[in-house]
């Protein structure tokens, strides 16, 4: 399936649709920085003003995770999760993130996707 096809399917945001807003090389989930973890914001204003977002992760240079909203409401209306498929189902809400450490240094994170399961992801490039 084409990245279009999917976009379609499943209703993820067309970022072509939204204007990149800011950039975070050195990015955060659940206010912990994450080596590899990098982070583009995008936003479009919709009719009548309300300010549609959404945050596009990636770790280490590979898809990890789009959650969307609207800039007004405190968390995320929808999200979905990068495997090796692709984008994964979109799920409800924000995404659930458990941080992955190696004593006290952060090493990775662990999303859950739509269906329970937990994916791991370690950024190996910064690993020491």
């Amino acid at each position: 399936m084409t990245i279009t096809a999917s976009i379609i399917a499943q209703r993820l945001p067309d970022l072509a649709e939204y204007q990149l807003h800011r950039t975070a090389d050195e990015a955060a989930l659940e206010g912990v920085a994450v080596p590899g973890l990098a982070a583009c914001f995008y936003r479009r204003e919709l009719p009548g003003g309300r300010l549609a977002s959404v945050g596009h992760y990636t770790l280490d240079g590979r898809d990890l995770l789009m959650a969307w909203g609207y800039v007004d409401e405190e968390h995320c209306r929808f999200h979905t999760v990068s495997g090796d498929g692709g984008w994964g189902p979109v799920d409800d809400g924000c995404p659930r993130v458990d941080v992955v450490r190696d004593g006290e240094r952060v090493v990775g994170l662990r999303l859950q996707t739509a269906a329970g399961s937990w994916t791991g992801h370690t950024a190996a490039a910064r690993r020491s």
